[in-house]
């Protein structure tokens, strides 16, 4: 289970990442899925802030942010059906080569995102988290350079 510490670290280290990644990208389909990379990354930060006490707790903005993290993950298979390559770029090849693992460890963080659906307190969003959180680390450990 991953601690709030370990969430914190987490959503900061995925934010900056995704922030300066994007500067200088010239490959639109690596930009495309940057991007939505991006767009998960800043629900996670709206659902970690809740969850960390830095926003106060809103059941509807949480359940739309997960919502938005499902329908993120669930774009990203097609988003990567074909290789692109940019410099910029932090998908590994490998994700070609095992597509159909990458495409279910996307469909991981669809279910993840789709069980944090049901948030009604502030103590639902530590466990939800840690879901979207391991899904997100399992792809990236895998695919990401």
């Amino acid at each position: 289970m991953m601690t709030l510490r370990g969430l914190s670290f987490l959503f900061c280290l995925v934010a900056a990442t995704a922030a300066l990644a994007h500067q200088g990208v010239q490959n639109t389909a690596v930009k495309a899925w940057m991007d939505s990379m991006e767009v998960t990354a800043d629900k996670t930060k709206v659902r970690g802030g809740m969850a960390m006490g830095v926003e106060p707790f809103d059941a509807e903005a949480a359940r739309r942010a997960a919502a938005q993290i499902a329908r993120e993950a669930e774009r990203t298979p097609d988003l990567f059906a074909a290789r692109a390559e940019d410099p910029l770029s932090e998908a590994s090849p490998d994700i070609w080569v095992n597509f159909d693992d990458f495409t279910a460890k996307s469909q991981a963080l669809v279910v993840a995102a789709e069980g944090a659906l049901t948030v009604s307190a502030r103590d639902d969003l530590r466990p939800a988290l840690a879901a979207i959180g391991a899904a997100c680390k399992a792809c990236h450990g895998e695919y990401r350079e």
